[in-house]
């Protein structure tokens, strides 16, 4: 089959950095492409290139699209060719309608006046090529992400799409919308549009993708053929990493200890419905050198329990009582949660997690200022020796600690976010979702430092979406559902069919 789209030879250079090194990738009209590689390995720099973010001039080598070389100096360049790129963070304005969206900057318009019954008429038919049923004056913030996400797809579909970037698009959906979701994918497949996607569920890709090409380092290491070749996820992980990962969840010693953490009679209610509560007659305990999962689906309140613990970030007329080594302690604020030894590593790394615009070193010691300052004012040096401790202990990808947060890959914030974390000296480490988004070996890394902590006496509490990720790495399995426990499991009881009976029995 022809090839749609030939990248040759791509080299990008930042100041001290060789970001892409003679990359290529070959897409076929009418086919769907993965593209996997560790967080920093070059994927979403070499979409940047293809569809003109980095501008013609600004990079080596050539584009040839649809048999011509292609010179793209911008966005709109490379969508009048029919390519268009879908963000991980959704370029969507909130408070606007779905159709103002749809057509924001390409207006349906005569005179200067926008042709609303046009508009609204357009829009219907889009959303119904993408099966949503939602009315186009609908505001974006009333939809949930699944549905933002495929607004987004019939956006591009307004824009007569002929290739379809999607960069990780099911990171933030659940299991259902990532299903409707890749079934679209194939949908668009059969009406002649080609589709090139950026992901770390390998599961997926290997469910929807005709090929797939890995990138390690900035590098092509191989390309697969999924109609010739079998295409197995260790083949895919052992190409991203340069190694084989015979385990995916490094072993540990199972070494429970005393009770650090203790919470009874938990109940939360709705921040802003204050008849709706939102956690009911939680009770949870956490022992020291003990990794304690929570499982459940989206919506369950796993996040809400979590928030609601740590500072009551989340929710009102919250009782119950939260005890460290048996003693009562005070969380009504976070600073209180942080003095009582706890810690909160977000789902939410870039909106909550992070200062994006501020360095690593700024946003390492923030949870501990007094360690790197005297009588008030911080001492630079002192700061500095912390976040380079941090950044070699954690293997942060990164030439220097003065580096933007904003510049790293997911993988390298979410280090910086576990530093940050652990720089505050927690007794027990609650972590959500804290592999989303990122690669296997950077999962890799994660998990030996939950291993690691474990080790050392700390309580670690998981929130994960994953199950395989919760029965590779727990001791104790927490099953919730709409907001209670529904179900205890230990690590040799537990298993995906029966964490899903539970739930579904609830």
């Amino acid at each position: 089959m022809q090839p749609l789209l030939e990248m040759r030879a791509i080299t990008k250079t930042f100041p001290g950095v060789k970001a892409l090194d003679e990359v290529n990738l070959s897409v076929r009209k009418g086919e769907i492409h993965a593209l996997v590689g560790e967080n920093g390995a070059g994927k979403s720099t070499l979409m940047k290139v293809l569809s003109g973010v980095y501008p013609a001039g600004t990079y080596d080598g050539d584009i040839v699209y649809d048999g011509d070389v292609a010179q793209f100096r911008s966005l709109s360049d490379s969508e009048d060719k029919g390519i268009v790129i879908i963000h991980q963070e959704l370029a969507l304005v909130p408070l606007m309608s779905i159709a103002e969206n749809l057509f924001l900057g390409n207006e349906i318009a005569e005179a200067g006046v926008i042709q609303w019954q046009e508009t609204f008429r357009r829009t219907e038919d889009l959303l119904a090529k993408v099966g949503l049923k939602e009315a186009p004056g609908t505001l974006i913030d009333k939809l949930g992400v699944g549905k933002q996400q495929l607004v987004e797809i019939a956006k591009a579909l307004s824009k007569d799409v002929r290739l379809l970037i999607l960069d990780e698009p099911t990171a933030a959906l659940s299991e259902s919308d990532s299903q409707a979701l890749l079934d679209l994918i194939l949908e668009l497949k059969d009406r002649g549009v080609t589709s090139i996607i950026i992901s770390h569920k390998l599961n997926e890709v290997r469910r929807v993708a005709d090929s797939v090409t890995v990138i390690r380092d900035g590098s092509t290491v191989s390309t697969m053929d999924a109609h010739t070749e079998d295409i197995t996820e260790d083949r895919i992980v052992r190409d991203m990493v340069g190694r084989d990962m015979a385990h995916r969840y490094p072993e540990r010693a199972r070494r429970a200890g005393e009770v650090l953490m203790e919470v009874k009679d938990w109940n939360v209610w709705h921040p802003e419905h204050a008849d709706r509560q939102v956690i009911r007659d939680a009770n949870i305990t956490v022992r020291a050198g003990e990794v304690v999962g929570i499982a459940g689906l989206m919506g369950a309140g796993r996040t809400e329990l979590a928030m609601s613990i740590f500072g009551r970030s989340y929710g009102q007329n919250i009782s119950g009582t939260v005890e460290m080594h048996g003693q009562p302690v005070d969380t009504s604020t976070v600073t209180r949660a942080i003095d009582a030894g706890l810690a909160y590593v977000t789902e939410d790394r870039k909106s909550l997690g992070l200062i994006l615009d501020e360095t690593i070193q700024r946003n390492i010691t923030l949870t501990n200022l007094g360690a790197v300052s005297t009588n008030g004012v911080i001492a630079e040096n002192a700061e500095t020796q912390v976040s380079e401790s941090y950044r070699k202990a954690m293997n942060i990808r990164t030439p220097s600690v003065f580096q933007k947060v904003v510049n790293l890959s997911g993988g390298n914030q979410q280090k910086v976010v576990l530093s940050k974390w652990l720089f505050a000296e927690p007794e027990v480490l609650i972590l959500d979702e804290p592999t989303r988004g990122i690669d296997v070996g950077a999962k890799f890394e994660i998990y030996g430092l939950i291993n690691k902590l474990s080790a050392d006496g700390k309580g670690v509490v998981m929130i994960s979406s994953e199950m395989p990720e919760l029965l590779g790495m727990c001791d104790r399995i927490y099953v919730m559902g709409e907001g209670h426990f529904v179900g205890e499991l230990t690590a040799a009881e537990a298993s995906q069919e029966r964490i899903m009976s539970l739930i579904v029995k609830d």
